[in-house]
């Protein structure tokens, strides 16, 4: 098993990889965790939480919810799922009810989360994923309540 570091740079070159720097992270976090996901289209942001999912011990297919905007999932913990990429802004992700999910027990992991900042916890755990060009290759870095600005 990966050994978590906060803010190490993890490199990865597969989804294997990827998926197992999700789950050296499940073992960091508190009973409620908010995660805010950064990284262009197509950085790795949902298979980080299929890995996180595999963890939690979720055994359905971890999809985008690109057009549902939210999926839930339970295992040995809860996982919701959220993806703002069709919001515009804090006004429309606090209408969904997101203060409502940020109460629940469990992993809140939600793509595009600069979308509306304004609006998460300020424990929240910033997770950037960067592409590195046409390969496989990503680099992950995962903080404690601060966005990594220079990924």
């Amino acid at each position: 098993m990966l050994e978590f570091e906060w803010g190490r740079e993890y490199i990865s070159n597969s989804v294997e990889d990827t998926w197992a720097v999700a789950a050296s992270l499940v073992s960091e976090l508190p009973l409620r965790a908010v995660l805010a996901l950064h990284g262009n289209l197509g950085a790795g942001k949902t298979c980080f939480v299929q890995g996180l999912a595999i963890a939690l011990g979720i055994n359905q297919p971890i999809t985008s919810p690109t057009f549902t905007i939210v999926n839930e999932y339970c295992g040995d913990r809860y996982l919701c799922h959220i993806d703002l990429y069709r919001l515009s802004g804090a006004d429309e992700v606090l209408a969904l009810g997101f203060d409502e999910y940020l109460e629940a027990k469990g992993v809140i992991a939600v793509e595009w989360s600069e979308r509306a900042e304004e609006v998460f916890p300020s424990d929240a755990i910033h997770i950037d994923i960067k592409s590195m060009g046409l390969s496989d290759t990503r680099v992950i870095v995962i903080r404690r309540n601060s966005r990594l600005s220079q990924l």
